[in-house]
């Protein structure tokens, strides 16, 4: 019998097996294909590797603003595959010790749900049967496939966030269809690499629901970089090479090598037996609470397959609520803080309400915004280049509500405002931080003491 059965080895999975293991829990861990999920895998961290090459390669080439002259700069597109696949082999194996120094016992392979039983729940994996205690689900997700005509996935042309990270050498051509995050992160890296990138968008702004002004702004940039948008436009069909869309009322035929889709993600729900124990969906997702328990009493879910913050620190704080409730706490998971981090080149990081959020909600609030050359580290490494930082602050009491950058490194910064929101810091209290000087965190400082 075992304390915890975790199906899934993503980020929530396998951060649940390690605390609950530390915990001194009899833990059984199912994953399929590899330790550390889509995030670690397919995702993240494979992606934020080929990033931070095509960030070095940029660098070179503009090295003069510096006085730093490079000649001949290039790039070999195959070491930067090996180097990616070397980080993320390293971190799977790293993943694996944790296991095995926390005492978790790893399944590879299916794990199928058979019910409840007196003990707990039964499941299956091969030809063996685990009973235990707690299960918690954490099926991850996978990329959404749009019904849109001529989709076929068969084709080696078109390719999702999965493929297109096999690539052997980078396209001559490519059309990102969703100008979401992992869209823009895919445009940005092979722009930088002289790759045609073109990206269709249905809204009439990339990035989601993040910051409309920053989101504007950071289409400007790469339009100037030389990249082509189509907002709003909605894809009507696929013809080999040919992604045919509606802009504006007018049907638009564009011809590429290669055709990205990065329409989004959806949880993964179905085929290992959810529904022999009556666990509740809702929307596309699994329904939790706030101790991220389902309506099935021991039955847990956390990470992408609840469908409501597909991001792996999401996932990681939602496992260490699950594991927090199981030994005998009283944990729940909190939304209001969540930093949210575009990799580009700049990058844009956000947390807590956007100006459109806190404005639909009726929340009454005053906003401040300073370029990012305030801050004088920022201007002495980033010649050329502006930025913002913005922060909303409640309107009756000065507390923090929400901030949002772009620029460089905004994504190592952002956890300290983060941490102020969710301890409902106000501007009176921030004002008496003292920040490092030079740091590109004294825009904080800057931007508050502006108000």
């Amino acid at each position: 019998m075992y304390d915890l059965a975790i199906i899934g080895g993503g980020p929530a999975g396998y951060n649940a097996a390690e605390r609950a293991g530390a915990k001194g829990l009899k833990v059984v861990l199912f994953e399929k294909k590899n330790l550390g999920g889509v995030c670690l895998n397919e995702g993240c961290i494979p992606t934020k590797s080929l990033l931070y090459a095509a960030k070095l390669f940029d660098h070179a080439r503009s090295a003069s603003k510096y006085g730093v002259h490079a000649e001949h700069v290039n790039f070999d597109f195959s070491a930067m595959m090996v180097r990616k696949n070397k980080v993320v082999k390293k971190l799977v194996g790293g993943v694996g010790s944790k296991m095995k120094h926390n005492k978790v016992e790893v399944v590879s392979l299916e794990a199928h749900i058979l019910g409840r039983s007196k003990e707990g729940i039964e499941l299956k994996s091969g030809e063996n049967t685990f009973q235990a205690k707690n299960l918690l689900i954490c099926t991850g997700s996978e990329a959404a496939i749009p019904p849109i005509p001529g989709l076929g996935l068969k084709s080696k042309n078109i390719l999702t966030s999965r493929e297109i990270l096999e690539l052997q050498q980078a396209p001559e051509s490519l059309v990102v269809i969703g100008g979401g995050v992992i869209g823009m992160e895919f445009a940005s890296f092979f722009n930088s690499l002289g790759t045609k990138v073109i990206v269709i968008e249905m809204l009439d702004k990339i990035l989601g629901e993040m910051d409309r002004e920053l989101s504007k702004m950071l289409l400007d940039i790469y339009t100037k970089k030389g990249i082509e948008f189509h907002l709003p436009a909605r894809v009507l069909e696929i013809k080999g090479n040919k992604v045919i869309f509606e802009k504006a009322g007018k049907n638009v035929s564009i011809e590429a090598e290669k055709i990205l889709l990065s329409t989004g993600r959806q949880p993964v729900t179905e085929g290992f037996g959810l529904e022999k124990i009556g666990v509740e969906l809702f929307k596309n997702g699994i329904k939790v609470d706030e101790k991220m328990q389902t309506n099935v009493p021991h039955v847990y879910a956390a990470g992408d397959v609840t469908g409501y913050s597909l991001l792996a620190h999401t996932a990681y704080r939602e496992a260490e609520v699950v594991v927090n409730n199981i030994t005998g706490g009283h944990d729940h998971m909190r939304y209001t803080a969540i930093p949210a981090i575009v990799y580009t080149n700049p990058e844009v990081s956000s947390v807590g309400y956007t100006e459109e959020q806190a404005a639909k909600k009726g929340i009454k609030y005053k906003v401040n915004k300073l370029p990012m050359t305030y801050a004088g580290r920022f201007m002495a490494e980033n010649e050329g280049e502006n930025g913002m930082c913005k922060i909303l602050v409640g309107d009756k009491y000065g507390e923090v509500l929400g901030v949002h950058m772009l620029g460089n490194p905004s994504s190592e910064l952002i956890y300290g405002v983060a941490m102020a929101i969710e301890n409902e810091m106000t501007l009176e209290e921030m004002k008496e931080v003292v920040f490092p000087h030079p740091t590109v965190s004294e825009i904080f400082k800057e931007v508050i003491f502006s108000f």
